[in-house]
């Protein structure tokens, strides 16, 4: 076989299903050799972006590495951005790139363009193969470290006379990389120094992250939350780290957290944070942020460790591991005292609002109605925006995978590839993507390969004509001076749905919710259904610039 066959073989070896993809010139071979699999399904998206995106919902709902194809030149430096997505929320992914022949490289030959130094800042590792033989060795090494440690995208840059050479090299065995050896177990000694924190503890709390989900720890982490008679509060990546019908459950924490997850944060005595990594979004002011408790922190990438807040009890490896090791030496806990406080802050959620006069719809009753309906049960995807902090903190992950959001990276655009790939990867599943206009119109060509593929993505479409998060920035920080976030020219929405064959709903009141969301959840079709939001609407709670968790906005200091 020649390398472009190999490629596709070892993708098979490797459990590959579903690629996406984009071709061109410099990738024709391996295009040849995929429409000869039997095994592989390839799922032409409209754009290279979209396939990022898509592949990495299908990583995020799969638990598995997505894959994605493109060729040479604009098509490989359209990937960019949904690789630094991916590397940003440490998701497994998987870039094959086409590439010109080795012997017009640094010749500035058509399409050519130095992929691997592009993206190197944004993957795990990247390759340029040169030499046939070394195509099964690199396919497995990408997988393994796209999928081991921290995990994150890894990229293949192919050249075409290398795709069309003969490879006759065998598989390897177990993969051995001398200087890449990922921490699995953690450091015995400071295990039990964590558990010598958390059993003297009065107020402990658990903050967890991405890494949990990651790690597929969600279920030890519950088990030592009521060990330890602990809350928990998650992240916008750990939507899904724990269930949120537990009464240990208390929200999402952060500048948009629910106010009894942030101040939980701030009154707390210990914390032990689980596959997170303290970003700006969660601490705010990192002086302010936790100033009174013990810090615990469990991460598999020891670079985050105390990289944006000192730690007292730092421990390397896999949450779910040093979990369960946790649980060996834990006694289990009582603290009424420190519960019932929590619970005393919870109604604080719902009067971080205050409704608009003259405004009869607000976007926090569409995800609260859809959270109702679906149970938590649905698969969510969302753009970037105030749609995305809103449908955080109202709707309910019930399952692993089931929040499929950009987190830091923030990429708006991400939210329909995304369901296109999380659809494919549970066809049976209800996927909902969640997204905001000016989102929308990013990756809104997506729509073609979900119909293409008879996905029944139900699309909720929160239309306020300008851009809302922006909006809201300049409100705060630049005296209401609002400029370059009018969405004047949006398209008619209803008529972008007949292009593409949707079934189209329109929501302009609250009694309009439920038989709109009735409709699209039961039509099995793909459905936009468009909310008509206020301008006005703000998300709240908010912490700004320079306070601490426990200093947020709320809708009545407006």
């Amino acid at each position: 076989m020649n390398g472009a066959e190999a490629v596709i073989a070892c993708l098979e070896l490797e459990g590959v299903e579903t690629v996406f993809s984009y071709p061109g010139g410099a990738v024709l071979g391996l295009f040849e050799a995929l429409s000869n699999s039997t095994q592989i399904k390839n799922v032409l998206t409209r754009t290279e972006q979209g396939a990022t995106h898509a592949a990495s919902g299908y990583a995020r709902v799969r638990r598995t590495a997505g894959v994605c194809i493109a060729t040479s030149g604009p098509g490989a430096t359209n990937l960019v951005t949904g690789l630094a997505t991916a590397y940003m929320d440490s998701i497994p992914l998987i870039a094959i790139t086409g590439q010109v022949s080795t012997s017009m490289i640094g010749t500035d030959a058509f399409q050519e363009i130095d992929i691997t130094g592009i993206t190197r800042p944004i993957v795990k590792h990247s390759y340029l193969v040169t030499d046939v033989k070394t195509i099964p060795s690199v396919i497995r090494e990408a997988f393994y470290l796209a999928t081991t440690g921290r995990p994150g995208p890894v990229l293949i840059d192919l050249p075409k006379n290398v795709a069309d050479a003969e490879c006759r090299a065998q598989i390897p065995g177990k993969i051995d990389l001398p200087g890449y050896k990922p921490t699995f177990k953690g450091h015995k000694l400071k295990i039990q120094r964590a558990a010598k924190v958390l059993q003297n503890a009065k107020k402990p709390l658990i903050y967890a992250g991405g890494g949990v989900v990651s790690s597929g720890a969600e279920e030890v982490l519950q088990e030592l939350a009521h060990r330890i008679d602990a809350p928990v509060a998650v992240t916008l990546m750990g939507k899904s780290a724990y269930p949120f019908r537990d009464g240990y459950f208390v929200g999402m924490l952060g500048m948009h957290g629910a106010p009894a997850a942030n101040l939980a944060v701030s009154e707390c005595d210990v914390l032990l944070a689980v596959g997170a990594r303290f970003d700006d979004r969660v601490t705010s002011n990192v002086e302010k942020f936790a100033q009174g408790a013990e810090i615990i922190h469990i991460d598999v990438d020891p670079a985050e460790i105390g990289k944006n807040v000192e730690v007292d009890v730092p421990i390397v490896g896999d949450a779910g591991a040093i979990l369960r090791d946790m649980l060996e030496v834990l006694e289990p806990a009582e603290h009424q005292a420190w519960r019932a406080r929590i619970e005393s802050l919870r109604p604080m959620h719902s009067d971080a609002y205050a409704d608009l006069p003259g405004a009869p719809l607000h976007f926090r009753d569409v995800i609260r109605k859809l959270n109702r309906m679906t149970k938590g049960k649905a698969i969510m995807t969302t753009d970037v925006g105030q749609h995305q902090m809103v449908a955080a903190q109202f709707f309910n992950a019930g399952r692993r995978g089931g929040f499929v959001s950009s987190g830091g990276l923030g990429t708006m655009g991400y939210g329909l590839p995304a369901a296109v790939g999380a659809q494919l990867a549970a066809p049976d599943d209800t996927v909902v993507c969640i997204t905001g206009d000016g989102s929308l119109q990013m990756t809104m060509n997506e729509l073609a390969t979900a119909k293409a593929h008879k996905l029944p993505i139900k699309i909720i479409l929160s239309n306020n004509g300008n851009l809302g998060m922006v909006r809201q920035l300049q409100k705060f920080y630049k005296g209401g001076n609002y400029f370059g976030i009018d969405l004047e020219g949006n398209p008619d929405f209803s008529k972008i749905a007949e292009a593409y064959d949707m079934a189209y709903l329109c929501v302009a009141r609250p009694e309009e919710i439920e038989p709109a969301l009735q409709q699209a959840l039961d039509n099995g079709r793909l459905t936009l259904v468009e909310c008509l939001i206020d301008c006005e609407e703000m998300v709240y709670p908010m912490v700004l610039n320079g306070c601490g968790l426990d200093e947020m906005v709320m809708a009545d200091k407006q």
